[in-house]
Parts: structure tokens; C-alpha cells; sequence
């Protein structure tokens, strides 16, 4: 008895999505999430360290505290997203095979191509995302940064001075002590003491602010006294004075934009070998995501008496490898020592050889070698 199929039916009833890509996209997601948060929160967490150490220290003032914290998250969790995504993936594929689904997958007829297929439905998307995240919204978060520290520089030594506290400058040989500050931070009967080598000054004055001069920051006192001599001399100057400055410390506030903080359009507009290096790495970072899970889907591949945690180690070890050497990349297109294009691209290049590589050694060289033959033979 003859069958009479439709024509086109085996892709005709073929759904777009199928249940093992929803499974395993869903599962990578999940997976994916948990990874990025954890990894986010460990390296955040160091960088809030260092930034309330300077708070402490009066360099950043407690209102730009968080406004900081959450712009170095956003930049932070851009730049880690291909580490997470890797991880994500060895973990999720790794459990696939310890689990011995895998094998069900295979013998119904799926390979390496049907798990692209699942892996990619997620991997797509994050990276398209991942590249409008690395050259706009991250040097977006750099540069407000930047700014808020620079501004928080400029006042920082009204924020370390406080009404009935004595406050010490230039490695303790002023003290200062105001008793009130007004609204407009300017402060009122103030007490400083100005100690240079054997010479001891006291100056006393209604008000006082800082200013900004050539050669660094100044205090100003109006309408005061001042007493200079040795200590255990009876021989002592004294003199009244409507304004007197003295010189706090030197300080350069930085108006320089860091590469990492510039727009995207003037890093493509510059030659300069660090603007080329700092564009270079914003492309490669959606790249990474991409060519990061093209290789973990051989990476993952365990024996059936395996254990994943041998494949999570070779992982890493190809992980650390690719950073390790887009840094090294990046430092000799700064240092000029390889041409400004392809530059640090060559290290893409070498790790789509390799995982071709284990790709070819999934299928066995044996396999693609009678392909190639049937193909050409025809």
C-alpha cells in the first residue's frame, strides 16, 4: 500500500521553535542571569571599596556615592556579560551531558547544529544587545562618572571641614577649626594653625573660604589677626589684615577625558593608537559573546564516564587565554608595535581557527575528509 506524503512535509510541519530550543534557551537564560548577578556583585563590591575609601577621605561626597555605585554596575555588568555568557553556557550544555539528555538528543538525530540552533536563539539577541550596551551606554556611564568625580574633587575640601571640628591639611601642618558655615559655604570665626619647619603661625578671622589660584588651592580669611614666631621665643609678630591667603595644597583637577569615557563617533573620527585600541575592544565585545559560544558547544562535549567539571576547566583555561591575549593585543596597539588594523581582531581570528578545530574533531577528521571527497567528486 503506497503512502502519498505531501510535498515539503517534513519542513512544512517543522515549527520555527522547536521544544528542545525553548528548553535549552530557557534554561541558558535562567542560568545566564544567576551567573551575571553573582559575578557583578564580587567584582562591584571591590570597586565600592575603593569608592568609599575616597568618600571617607571627603574626595566624593555622600550624595554622588550611589549615582557612582550604580554607573560602574552598568559598566561593570557590560564588560563581564561574554565572561557570564561562557560560564553560563559550559554549565547548562555540561549538565545536558552529565544528565545523558544529550544522548537522548543525538539519537533522535541532533548535533552540534541543532544545539547552535537552541544556543544561538538566546546568544543572537544578547549580542546585538551587548553592542549597542558596549559603544554607547557604557561610555555614556564612563564619562558621567568622570564628571561627578571631577566636580566632587573641585569641593572637596569644604566637605571635609565640619562646624566645631578641627580639620588637618598638607600631612598635618595645618590645622583648621570654624565654629559655623552658612548656606553659601562660607565660614565664620575661624581658628587655623600654620606650622612651617621651626615657624609657627596662629591667624584668627571672622570669615574664610577656599579659591581656586594659579599654583593650587587657597584659603582666604577676611577681617582677622595673625601671630608668627618660634615656639619658645618671647619674640612674636603680630599684625591685622582684611585678607590674608594661604596656600592649602597643590591640586590639578583632571579635565581630561579618558579613552574609555569618549563617544563611540570620536574614537572612529581619531588615530590615536589608544582611541584605536579602546574602539577595537567595544566591537569585540559583542563579538566575544558570539565566538565565546561557538566554543563552548564543543568545549562542553564530556564522555559519557566524564565529568563536567574537566570541560568547565578546559573553559576556563580557553577563556583566560582569549583575555589574556586581547590584553596583551590592545598593549601593542598602543605601543605601535603592530599595525592599528586588524590589531587586537587577530586574536578573534585565532580563536575561530580553534574552535573550527574542535569542531572538526567533534565530527572526526575521518568524516569531514570522506565529505570533502563526495563533494568534490561530484
Amino acid at each position: 500500500m503506497a503512502t502519498h506524503w505531501p510535498k515539503n512535509y517534513k519542513t512544512a510541519r517543522r515549527p520555527l521553535i522547536s521544544v528542545l530550543d525553548k528548553m535549552i534557551a530557557k534554561d541558558l537564560l535562567k542560568t545566564l542571569v544567576s551567573v551575571w548577578t553573582v559575578i557583578v556583585v564580587i567584582i562591584v563590591s571591590r570597586k565600592f571599596i575603593k569608592i568609599l575609601d575616597r568618600a571617607i577621605e571627603g574626595h566624593i561626597s555622600n550624595e554622588t556615592l550611589l549615582t557612582i555605585l550604580g554607573l560602574k554596575t552598568v559598566t561593570a555588568g557590560v564588560s563581564l556579560l561574554p565572561a557570564a555568557t561562557f560560564m553560563a553556557l559550559l554549565m547548562v550544555l555540561g549538565r545536558l551531558y552529565k544528565d545523558q539528555e544529550m544522548s537522548a538528543i543525538a539519537s533522535a538525530g541532533g548535533g552540534a547544529g541543532t544545539l547552535y540552533r537552541a544556543v544561538f536563539l538566546l546568544v543572537l539577541p544578547l549580542s546585538m544587545a551587548a553592542c549597542g550596551l558596549s559603544l554607547f551606554v557604557s561610555p555614556w556611564a564612563e564619562n558621567r562618572v568622570q564628571q561627578l568625580m571631577n566636580q566632587d574633587e573641585q569641593s572637596s575640601d569644604i566637605r571635609g571641614i565640619a562646624a566645631g571640628k578641627f580639620s588637618e591639611y598638607s600631612r598635618g601642618d595645618l590645622v583648621f577649626y570654624v565654629e559655623s558655615l552658612s548656606r553659601d559655604n562660607k565660614m565664620q570665626h575661624v581658628f587655623m594653625q600654620d606650622r612651617k619647619k621651626d615657624k609657627l603661625s596662629i591667624v584668627t578671622a571672622e570669615f574664610s573660604r577656599f579659591e581656586e589660584m594659579p599654583g593650587g588651592r587657597y584659603l582666604i580669611f577676611e577681617n582677622g589677626e595673625r601671630i608668627q614666631g618660634h615656639p619658645g621665643d618671647y619674640n612674636y609678630a603680630i599684625e591685622s589684615f582684611k585678607e590674608y591667603a594661604v596656600k592649602v595644597q597643590d591640586k590639578t583637577i583632571s579635565n581630561v577625558t579618558l579613552p574609555n569615557a569618549l563617544p563611540t563617533k570620536r574614537l572612529m573620527q581619531s588615530h590615536a593608537p589608544r582611541n584605536v585600541a579602546e574602539l577595537q575592544n567595544r566591537i569585540g565585545l559583542p563579538i566575544a559573546i558570539a565566538l565565546l559560544a561557538f566554543l563552548a558547544v564543543p568545549l562542553s562535549r564530556i564522555s559519557p564516564r566524564g565529568g563536567v567539571y574537566g570541560s568547565m576547566l578546559m573553559g576556563f583555561l580557553v577563556y583566560f587565554s582569549y583575555g589574556n591575549l586581547s590584553s596583551v593585543m590592545q598593549s601593542w596597539v598602543i605601543k605601535g608595535s603592530i599595525p592599528l588594523w586588524p590589531g587586537s581582531f587577530w586574536v578573534i581570528l585565532l580563536m575561530t581557527l580553534i574552535g573550527m578545530a574542535l569542531l572538526a574533531d567533534w565530527y572526526g577528521w575521518e568524516w569531514l575528509r570522506n565529505r570533502f571527497k563526495e563533494k568534490f567528486a561530484k
